[in-house]
């Protein structure tokens, strides 16, 4: 009797221990890219709460997807470290190779690790991390495997932590621009009227390019008033189209309008709405094609860390460029000169023109995107749909960036050519970044695939 009570005690317990996995199994599904494609979508969920400017969400995103790709990498042979190869990174320490190790758990860990210390809202994080890291734990990983990478993966996250706060972003917080009031350059804008943005960021620390000044820009057309002059015909264009935008037009320029901090008047009434940055519409878009692709965890980790270290490199490019001309916007040109109330399609932000943000960014990060997925690659990006700013099929990458391009024109925010240049600009950083950041160890297998 006492020995069937013994055995009837032991029953809970047998049932109540979760055997583990073999390696095979919880190695497949950590493998799964779901978890980590949700978790970039967390990390923008946060980047729009704490509302960072957009070369500031670059860097961001660029420190966290290294991070990622960094601790994912060790299990997978066929690619190799970024070490030694980006401005002043040296390789993480590496896994130790006698132990099991859960990869994709320490990469995905890293990410968490170094987006939660560059962002500010950690109660967003708290729970978020709390449910992640329980889905790892039921995916059978021994306790002692699970330990391990988690650890594994904080200290890539440490590695990318410290290389991050030797880029200079520290030294120029609370930095203010001095306007100048010359002819033709910029002054801020309507309805909020704000200080400029990130006007040193010229100063911080690139990932691939050897010097901001390594792909010059054109210089733009001189700044004159005279009613045929090319500056004259350019603003002519910007007010001419604002004032005839087609539905199209401004569902263009909506789509990519991506202004993290958007001012609304009513009345008396000042208030503002939160949306995502252009980096983080990139990032959106890898994701969608990452998974209409199937692409598995290394390759879609490879995808979203190229994009966002060209999308970063542009950005420090193109605010060179702006700060370095000082271009008036052509708000300021038309209401200074014949129609004071005339007001862009867009709110105009409160930087220089010359040359495009968006438009530098979008062709940096498509044109590493059009080398890693391919150039005819087809998608539908419904990513931005929740931020109200609709969907939008295209043909390609670039033409999808060409697109980004153009809409900051309906919006009445850019001249052509600051568009055009700015686009320019960022296919010789995308090309750049994909020329020396090499994640394969044999790349050419990737134009056969």
């Amino acid at each position: 009797m006492k020995l069937r009570f013994f055995y009837l005690l032991l029953i809970p317990f047998f049932y109540g221990c979760k055997k583990d996995s073999s390696p095979e199994e919880y190695n497949k599904k950590a493998a799964d890219p779901t978890l980590f494609h949700e978790t970039t979508t967390h990390l923008t969920d946060v980047i729009i709460h704490d509302i960072f400017k957009p070369p500031v969400a670059s860097r961001i995103y660029g420190y966290s997807f290294l991070a990622a790709y960094e601790a994912l990498v060790p299990g997978y042979p066929e690619y190799q470290s970024l070490g030694d190869q980006l401005v002043k990174f040296n390789k993480p320490p590496q896994p130790d190779t006698s132990l099991a190790y859960c990869f994709p758990l320490a990469s995905i860990k890293a990410f968490t690790s170094v987006g939660r210390t560059l962002t500010f809202s950690g109660d967003m994080w708290d729970d978020y991390e709390k449910d992640l890291f329980k889905k790892y734990q039921d995916m059978g990983i021994p306790e002692d495997v699970y330990q391990r990478s988690l650890a594994y993966g904080d200290t890539v996250a440490k590695h990318i932590i410290a290389y991050s706060a030797k880029d200079h972003y520290k030294e120029i917080r609370g930095y203010r621009y001095t306007v100048t009031n010359l002819p033709g350059t910029w002054v801020p804008t309507p309805p909020a009227y704000a200080d400029a943005c990130e006007p040193m960021w010229n100063t911080v620390r690139t990932f691939a390019l050897d010097s901001v000044t390594q792909f010059r820009c054109p210089p733009p057309a001189k700044y004159d008033l005279a009613k045929d002059s090319p500056f004259m015909k350019l603003t002519m264009e910007v007010y001419n189209m604002g004032n005839n935008l087609t539905e199209e037009q401004k569902a263009i320029a909506y789509f990519w309008d991506d202004n993290a901090f958007v001012t609304n008047v009513v009345g008396h009434a000042m208030f503002a709405n939160k949306k995502m940055t252009p980096a983080g519409h990139w990032m959106a878009i890898t994701k969608t094609v990452s998974i209409d692709k199937k692409l598995d965890i290394m390759r879609a980790t490879e995808a979203y860390t190229l994009g966002a270290l060209s999308i970063f490199d542009a950005f420090i490019a193109c605010w060179d460029e702006k700060y370095r001309t000082v271009r008036i916007r052509p708000e300021t040109v038309i209401n200074n000169n014949w129609a004071p109330d005339w007001r862009p399609f867009l709110e105009t932000p409160a930087f220089p023109e010359y040359v495009s943000g968006h438009s530098s960014i979008s062709a940096a990060c498509g044109t590493v995107l059009t080398h890693l997925i391919g150039k005819n690659v087809a998608f539908t990006d419904t990513t931005e749909k929740k931020y109200g700013h609709g969907v939008k099929s295209f043909k390609s990458f670039e033409d999808a960036y060409w697109s980004a391009s153009i809409s900051r024109v309906y919006g009445g925010i850019h001249y052509r050519d600051g568009v055009t240049e700015g686009t320019h600009l960022g296919e010789k950083i995308g090309e750049n970044v994909w020329r020396r950041a090499i994640t394969r160890k044999n790349r050419d297998v990737l134009a056969k695939q």
